[in-house]
C-alpha cells in the first residue's frame, strides 16, 4: 500500500508540474512568434524596450558596446530563457544587443501583456521569479569565475553552461556554432589561449567536433578538479 501511495503521489506531482513553454503558447496569452536567421539582430543597444521575449528554439548572444566601441559578450541564452526582461523594471531602452547565433524562434510578449500575466497567473509568476533569481546567481558565479579561476577552468565551465548541463529538462550536448573569438571574449582571454585548451580538451576526449561541437559530461572533471 505504501508503494502504491508513493507512486500515486509522484504521478500527481508530475502531472501538476508547471510548464512555462506550454503556458506561453496557450490561447490566453497575447504573443507574436518571430523567427530569426543566424547572425540576425533581434534588437540593438539603445532601441526602445517594449517587450519581453521567450526563446523556444535556437540561441541568442547578448552583447554590450562601450562608449569607445569595444564589444563584450555578456551572455549566451538558449531554449527556455527570457530576453529583454529589463523593460519590466522601467528601463526605457535596451541596454545591450541581442543577436541570434543559430536559426531561432522567439515568442514576443508586449510589456503590458507580460505584466498582466505575471499578476494574474501565479504559477507563471513563480516560474519567472525563479528564473530571474537563477539568472542573478549565474551573474555572480560568472564574476567569481573571472576573478578566481584559471583560463582552462573558465573555458570548461562556459562550454558546459552553453551545453545546458544543469538544466535536465533542456539537455543540449551539441553547441550552436560559436567562434573561438567569442569564447575568448566571454572568458576574458585571447583566441590563441582558447585554441590551446580546446585542442587539449579534444585530445582528452572531453569534446569532439564531428557534426558540431559535442560536449561530454567528462568535461566536468576540469571544473571540479582543476
Amino acid at each position: 500500500m505504501e508503494t502504491t501511495a508513493s507512486s500515486s503521489k509522484s504521478k500527481s506531482n508530475t502531472k501538476h508540474t508547471f510548464d512555462a513553454r506550454v503556458f506561453l503558447t496557450s490561447p490566453g496569452v497575447a504573443r507574436k512568434i518571430v523567427q530569426y536567421r543566424r547572425s540576425e539582430k533581434i534588437y540593438s543597444q539603445g532601441d526602445p524596450a517594449m517587450s519581453v521575449m521567450y526563446l523556444r528554439q535556437g540561441g541568442v548572444k547578448l552583447s554590450v558596446v562601450s562608449a569607445v566601441g569595444k564589444e563584450a559578450i555578456v551572455a549566451l541564452l538558449g531554449p527556455g530563457d527570457f530576453v529583454g526582461e529589463g523593460c519590466l523594471t522601467g528601463l526605457p531602452f535596451r541596454t545591450g544587443t541581442a543577436t541570434a547565433i543559430t536559426p531561432t524562434t522567439i515568442l514576443v510578449i508586449e510589456k503590458n501583456e507580460m505584466i498582466r500575466i505575471l499578476h494574474k497567473e501565479h504559477k507563471f509568476s513563480d516560474r519567472f521569479i525563479s528564473y530571474m533569481l537563477s539568472r542573478n546567481i549565474r551573474v555572480e558565479e560568472d564574476l567569481l569565475d573571472q576573478l578566481f579561476n584559471s583560463v582552462q577552468k573558465r573555458l570548461a565551465r562556459t562550454l558546459l553552461l552553453l551545453a545546458r548541463y544543469g538544466k535536465q529538462d533542456l539537455p543540449q550536448r551539441i553547441l550552436p556554432r560559436i567562434s573561438q573569438e567569442a569564447l575568448a571574449e566571454m572568458i576574458g582571454t585571447t583566441r590563441s589561449r582558447v585554441n590551446v585548451f580546446m585542442n587539449k580538451f579534444k585530445k582528452l576526449g572531453f569534446i569532439h567536433t564531428n557534426g558540431g561541437l559535442h560536449i561530454n559530461r567528462s568535461l566536468l572533471s576540469v571544473v571540479l578538479h582543476d
